[in-house]
C-alpha cells in the first residue's frame, strides 16, 4: 500500500467508517462511477461533516477507497482483477 493510501485509510477509518461500512461501496445505486465522481463524493461528505480536509487528504481518501473497493482505472473503466 502506498503511503498516500495508508493516510487515506487512516482518515477514512477514523472519520467515516462508523457510518460507511464496506456495504456502502458495493450497493447497486452507488454515486461513484469513476475516480472523478468518487473524489467528488469524498469531497462532499467531508464538507457535510465539517472535517475541513485539505485537497491532499481528499485525494488520499479517494486513492484508498479506489484501491480497496472500486478499482477504477485512470480513464474511468474498471481495472481487471
Amino acid at each position: 500500500m502506498k503511503e498516500s493510501e495508508a493516510r487515506g485509510e487512516l482518515l477514512y477509518l477514523t472519520h467515516c467508517n462508523a457510518c460507511h461500512t464496506s456495504k456502502v461501496h458495493w450497493r447497486e445505486n452507488k454515486l461513484a462511477t469513476d475516480r472523478r465522481s468518487l473524489k467528488a463524493q469524498v469531497r462532499r461528505w467531508q464538507a457535510n461533516t465539517d472535517l475541513g480536509w485539505s485537497e491532499e487528504e481528499i485525494t488520499d481518501v479517494t486513492r484508498y477507497l479506489d484501491a480497496a473497493y472500486y478499482h477504477f482505472s485512470v480513464n474511468g473503466k474498471k481495472n481487471s482483477g
